[in-house]
């Protein structure tokens, strides 16, 4: 593992150099933020469904709504952050996220629901911004997705604790308490950020937020081919994560009858699966580099979409005939997302603001669109579930075997 570049304080004073163990624990707390502000929610679904006597479509809006506002402030986010710094902007967007999930906790009306989680969703994306930009100010590439991978092990495990968390708060206390466990973890969260992490970008942009080199700016990550092959990878990557965020808590209580405390523990167990991805991610990229490792995992993906293929054509209704094509996907993804983001900002060190934004808004945008159709397609069945991370499955093969093996090794200005 490379030694991190020193990062330089706001009056141009190197700020100490992070660990590769604490900038990963460092990730691993801000990308968790994602995971905790979704997965606590899966159990409660249902519940808040019932509570406020609101129709399938109205529930999944509280996800979709989200993932858009997650999607677009990032664009606002990512170039602010190359202007301010890292610290400011994680501060705000860390406040922000407490005050909405406080008032999502409260609300008495879907469509109340709808707007704190969509402000939590903003606010949230300036966390994920932030930890995707600060790999760059520290890392180059490879090292970065190494120690990607290693912050994505950690937040496996908070992965793994938000569903069953999140289904024992509901099943005691009600929807409402796992929305006000969110406020708790963000309040934590930017306590430990005022007070343990330095500033890491080396570099401010005071035309970062200016009109005309934003516009360059963007022009040029876009047309790179490598930002393209990788963003694409882990749009469709997470793409088919989100579907089983969105649908699993109706799918496995709606559908196949379990209890909102044993569901959520369903649940946890993909987090386990996508644990050894992030796991065997460490072991190959040394080996094989981003593109190998995208290419090896693939072969997890591809057979997660011919067993949802199978799922949708049997419609078999038992926890093991879901969750086993849903734990190879899990496996796969632990690969995809690592190489992926490490990958995206890579050819853009000065920029790693934006281009983290840039990627994250078009991986929210398909979420959000997905968001929308599930909301439409559930019927009672598992066939819809089935057949979305199929798709999804399919999707991030075509990207990896395709996009990333011809360009994904462009990691340099283009």
């Amino acid at each position: 593992m490379g030694t991190p570049l020193a990062a330089a304080g706001p009056a141009g004073v190197p700020a100490p150099r992070l660990s590769p163990a604490f900038a990963a624990l460092v990730l691993a707390l801000l990308l968790g933020l994602q995971p905790v502000t979704t997965d606590l929610m899966l159990p409660a679904l249902p519940a808040l469904a019932a509570d406020l006597r609101a129709g399938m479509a109205s529930v999944q809006l509280t996800m979709s709504a989200l993932i858009l506002a997650f999607g677009l402030a990032q664009l606002v986010w990512g170039p602010v952050a190359d202007r301010m710094g890292r610290r400011p902007v994680l501060l705000l967007g860390l406040a922000l996220y407490v005050a909405a999930s406080v008032g999502a906790a409260n609300a008495q009306q879907v469509m109340a629901v709808v707007v704190w989680r969509a402000l939590q969703g903003a606010a949230m994306s300036a966390a994920v911004v932030c930890a995707r930009a600060m790999v760059r100010d520290l890392y180059e590439p490879q090292e970065g997705a190494m120690v990607m991978a290693r912050a994505l092990t950690g937040l496996g495990g908070l992965a793994i604790a938000s569903p069953a968390l999140g289904g024992l708060l509901v099943s005691a206390l009600g929807w409402r308490a796992a929305v006000a466990a969110m406020g708790v973890v963000g309040a934590a969260l930017a306590v430990f950020i005022a007070l343990r992490l330095p500033e890491t970008a080396r570099h401010r942009r005071p035309e970062a937020t200016q009109l005309r080199p934003l516009l360059r700016q963007m022009g040029a990550i876009l047309r790179h081919p490598g930002f393209r092959a990788w963003a694409a990878l882990v749009a469709c990557s997470y793409g088919g994560l989100f579907i089983f965020l969105a649908s699993s808590g109706f799918v496995l209580i709606g559908v196949l009858g379990l209890a909102p405390g044993r569901a959520g523990l369903v649940m946890s167990s993909c987090s386990v699966a996508y644990i050894s991805g992030t796991l065997l991610c460490r072991r190959w990229i040394p080996r094989l580099g981003l593109v190998g490792a995208v290419q090896r995992a693939a072969w997890f993906t591809l057979a997660a979409c011919v067993a949802m293929a199978l799922l949708a054509i049997t419609d078999a209704r038992s926890v093991i005939a879901v969750m086993v094509p849903t734990w190879l996907y899990a496996i796969g993804h632990g690969v995809h997302m690592p190489c992926g983001q490490a990958g995206a900002v890579g050819p853009f060190p000065q920029a790693a603001g934006l281009t983290s934004a840039l990627a994250g808004f078009v991986t929210a945008l398909l979420a959000f669109a997905i968001g929308l159709w599930l909301g439409r397609m559930l019927d009672g069945t598992v066939r819809p579930f089935a057949l979305a991370m199929g798709s999804a499955a399919g999707l991030t093969v075509l990207v990896a075997w395709t996009l990333v093996r011809r360009h994904g090794a462009k990691l340099g200005h283009a």
